[in-house]
């Protein structure tokens, strides 16, 4: 029996489209190497302009879509919560702060400032301010991971201002309904300030609760079933308990997942919870952003194409310019900087968030929500391909005479430090397990040694020791100076991330031609690459690990 179309419901006819269009769109992309988010976006534009969802049931369709696409950001906001922490933010609290402080500040004064000249009302300049200084920190660090840059300077960067960013916006949900007040409250200014402050120290309290007696004791009491699917169900329940809070108390869904996510992220739970709730949220997201596509009208936006084109290209531009700069300053070699300031350059996921919410309030014209939505989707399907194009990019610039003003190191009293009296040493870059052990074994045979290592707390830990350290990047041409190169006997680079170990290694050579060099390589690819540099010797991570295997292998074979 052939069941009729019409008889299926809607809403299941239209998720099969979007899911399976969402597929097809995706594998299309990868051969491309563009971003998913973008396969997203676009399934949720055709559907919206091919007549389906009028078909469907029209409005109400789209509705329960957006209610789901909720859903997805509230688990996004959980997971957001549960990934932050607070002992990360110590290392990289001068990036965070001042970086992202100046990034966000400067990137939003000059969208706030333009989307007034256009003529915009306070309250639409303040949410286009915001939305367009916010990046797509998801795509930019997965770009950095494709390009194996995930440790380098730049990558760390674009995570400082991340974290920011993440601590900014969460304030910024907090006042939103402020600036999109939905016509029930009334009173004054100030006495919905009061009712906010209010609202917002009892979450805090109920929170605090929940964060520090319920939910350890619930999940406790669930893991000594040993019952997967009740944990699960206990983390989402959790997320949706808080975030039902956060709701009824006007403070928003995603403020309340946000906490929900702090209140477990510190636990002994927290990689049982990241391996269960990241396929739903995955899911849940992935129909966010094709309820965003949904939002776009394609005609209306091809009457504007040239205006969001322009919107685009003076969006990354003016970011990457005031990031790189920005990165400069802060002590990063001039490509790095380049890269952090592309990869922060785009629009981003809670940008989207933010015109979303901002539609149904009409704080500005049809036309106007289609050309910011479809310039900050741009922004971020562009992306992935100018981070590809930043290597080359600096290289030329640096050919055309970029960066001969040396850049300045960051501050710290530990890099300022010259380290005197050192000769014959060895130059240990990273002091990671690696280079812990390289440093131990060469001060057991009475050779002095020199550690080179980004890790504020690890350095500090070495200076107390009264090993000679360096708190600084392997990159900066200052370092080696700084480290008496001209005196050494040995350089090694104990971790396996080859784009900063082909920067340092082109520095050392430059300065020393005779100098033997120990690299460590992850692939076999970067074995050969790094000998061209000038390495002496390469350890290639997986052949050794391949040896180490087979060996332990015919061991317990006899």
């Amino acid at each position: 029996m052939v069941l009729a179309a019409a008889e299926l419901p809607p809403l299941f006819i239209l998720l099969a489209l979007m899911l399976v269009g969402v597929v097809l769109i995706s594998l299309l992309l990868l051969r491309l190497q563009q971003s998913l988010l973008a396969g997203y976006f676009i399934c949720g534009v055709v559907i919206a302009n091919s007549g389906i969802i009028e078909t469907l049931g029209g409005g109400s369709t789209q509705s329960a879509i957006s209610q789901m696409s909720e859903f997805g950001v509230m688990l996004l906001m959980f997971t957001l919560g549960l990934e932050f922490c607070l002992s990360d933010l110590k290392y990289v609290r001068r990036l965070a702060f001042v970086g992202g402080g100046w990034q966000m500040g400067l990137c939003a004064l000059v969208a706030g400032a333009a989307a007034w000249l256009a003529g915009m009302s306070g309250t639409a300049a303040i949410l286009v301010a915001v939305a367009l200084a916010m990046s797509s920190t998801a795509v930019s660090l997965k770009s950095f991971q494709d390009l194996g840059q995930e440790s380098s300077p730049g990558a760390r960067m674009a995570l400082a201002v991340a974290i920011f960013q993440d601590l900014f916006i969460i304030l910024f949900f907090l006042v939103l309904p402020l600036l999109l007040p939905d016509g029930k409250e009334t009173g004054s200014l100030l006495a919905r300030i009061g009712s906010l402050v209010g609202r917002g120290g009892l979450f805090v309290v109920l929170a605090g609760v929940c964060a520090r007696w319920l939910i350890p004791m619930l999940l406790n009491a669930v893991t000594k079933t040993r019952n997967r699917e009740l944990f699960t169900l206990s983390v989402v329940g959790c997320c949706i308990g808080l975030a039902f809070i956060g709701g009824m108390l006007e403070l928003g869904l995603a403020l309340g997942a946000f906490v929900a996510g702090l209140a477990v992220s510190e636990s002994i739970y927290k990689p049982r919870i990241l391996a269960d709730v990241m396929p739903i949220k995955d899911l849940f997201l992935t129909l966010f952003f094709v309820s965003v596509g949904l939002m776009v009208d394609v005609r209306l936006a091809a009457q504007h194409w040239q205006t969001v084109l322009g919107l685009t290209v003076a969006l990354m531009l003016i970011k990457a310019v005031i990031i790189t700069e920005i990165a400069r300053r802060l002590g990063l070699v001039h490509r790095q900087a380049l890269m952090a300031g592309i990869g922060l350059s785009s629009a981003g996921e809670f940008s989207l968030v933010l015109l979303q919410k901002a539609g149904p309030a009409a704080v500005w014209s049809a036309d106007t929500q289609q050309i910011l939505i479809g310039s900050a989707a741009l922004s971020m399907g562009l992306l992935p391909a100018l981070m590809r194009a930043g290597e080359p990019l600096g290289a030329w610039m640096e050919k055309l005479g970029w960066g001969r003003r040396k850049p300045r190191l960051p501050e710290s009293d530990i890099l300022r430090q010259r380290i005197k009296g050192l000769s014959d040493h060895a130059i240990i870059v990273g002091h990671g397990p690696v280079g812990e052990k390289l440093n131990k074994a060469l001060l057991d045979q009475g050779i002095a040694t020199l550690v080179i290592d980004l890790n504020a707390e690890t350095a500090r830990t070495l200076k107390r020791l009264g090993q000679p350290v360096l708190f600084a990047d392997a990159g900066h041409e200052e370092t080696w100076a700084l480290s008496r190169l001209s005196e050494a006997r040995l350089v090694a680079f104990t971790f396996p991330d080859a784009p900063i170990i082909a920067v340092g290694l082109s520095l050392v050579r430059h300065e020393r031609k005779d100098i033997p060099i120990l690299a460590r390589a992850r692939f076999a690819s970067d074995v050969e690459r790094l000998k061209r540099l000038g390495a002496t010797v390469v350890v290639n991570d997986e052949l050794e690990a391949g040896r180490s295997i087979v060996e332990q292998a015919l061991v317990m074979q006899g």
